[in-house]
């Protein structure tokens, strides 16, 4: 770990690095610090992303009796982490991240949806054994705002957007590359992939 910087900047492939980016989105997992000084990957199952600034409130990031702040340098990121939106700081992102997971999922308007609900089915398709759970999908198939790895290129995570794939990395993302006519390892969880589908649109950083 860096000496002057935590290791809280979560990456596509939901690995926690430390970097000096500190991103445009916030995270929450719970408190994840052990007694002897490591870190949990998660506590809550409530994995939502937050705004940095929010109504005048400030964390500390040193304080082991509050969750841990995680940072991701956009909401697509965040969303291939398998974080979902804020109902407080974020009202009007997650009630838009809400209906599209009823499009995707045709639960009626008139019948409950809780976030407790999408966490749970989130949390099945996210995390497994402390892994990040993946899948397999054409490329082509994959909405906007999608992040995949592909097997030639081992380690690193590509954004669908535009119908082009953009590298990622902390300080941002590459130039547009054509979308190849294959499959990909998919990172982004199933159900966000659907509701990404259904026309829910992240905070994206800007694009090479």
């Amino acid at each position: 770990m860096s000496a002057t910087h935590r290791q809280n900047r979560v990456t596509p492939l939901g690995m926690f690095e430390a970097v000096p980016a500190r991103g445009l989105l916030m995270g929450n997992r719970g408190n994840l610090r052990r007694r002897d000084g490591t870190q949990k990957i998660w506590h809550a199952r409530g994995w939502v992303c937050c705004v940095t600034s929010f109504r005048g409130r400030r964390i500390d990031l040193d304080d082991p009796r509050r969750y841990t702040p995680l940072f991701f340098m956009d909401e697509a990121v965040a969303l291939a982490a398998g974080h979902r939106p804020c109902g407080e700081c974020r009202h009007a992102d997650y009630q838009a991240f809400k209906q599209a997971w009823r499009r995707a999922f045709a639960i009626p308007d008139d019948a409950p949806l809780h976030a407790g609900d999408m966490d749970k089915a989130l949390h099945k398709a996210r995390i497994a054994r402390g892994h990040q759970v993946t899948h397999v999908a054409a490329l082509r198939d994959l909405p906007a705002g999608t992040f995949v790895a592909l097997d030639e290129r081992p380690g690193e995570a590509f954004l669908v957007e535009a119908g082009a794939l953009h590298r990622w990395s902390h300080a941002g993302y590459g130039a547009p590359v054509p979308i190849p006519d294959t499959d990909a390892t998919v990172l982004t969880p199933r159900p966000t992939v659907a509701v990404l589908r259904a026309g829910y649109a992240p905070r994206m950083a800007a694009r090479g």
